[in-house]
């Protein structure tokens, strides 16, 4: 004899009816590069909002993706290729293009920073300096 529970998990109708798997697989999903480049740039956006765990999650996106996508993109592969177009692996010159654009862009990013650092301190530096001079310039008094 089976027991109650036994003979509901058998039963194909009830587990058809639910479940992860209820309509058989699904379909992988895949991106046009027109659809690559925006979801980059409003993951882009949403970094700068502290938001981009939320973007991945709404959309359905991996942060891998996101990484190749930008390997794609900054190689230049997914400019001018049509939607439905087969993008393959990255050549070794155009790795090396991306990986120097990256390079490129992050150090552009510190050449600014230092640059903020270097106006401060130079503003830093007069004040001081006017500071010093002013204290200079004022007599002591004297005691009576």
């Amino acid at each position: 004899m089976s027991s109650p529970s036994l003979i509901a998990v058998r039963d194909d109708s009830y587990m058809s009816s639910s479940g992860p798997r209820a309509g058989g697989p699904t379909s992988r999903r895949s991106f046009s590069p027109a659809q690559k480049l925006a979801h980059l740039a409003a993951y882009d956006a949403a970094i700068k909002d502290h938001e981009g765990g939320a973007y991945l999650r709404t959309e359905g996106l991996y942060s891998s993706q996101i990484t190749e996508w930008r390997k794609l993109r900054d190689a230049g592969v997914l400019a001018g290729k049509k939607p439905g177009e087969k993008i393959g692996r990255l050549t070794p010159e155009q790795a090396e293009i991306a990986r120097l654009r990256r390079q490129l862009s992050k150090t552009e990013q510190r050449l600014e920073t230092t640059g903020v650092a270097l106006e401060i301190m130079s503003k830093m530096h007069e004040l001081l300096e006017s500071l010093s001079k002013s204290s200079r310039d004022e007599t002591p008094r004297a005691l009576p």
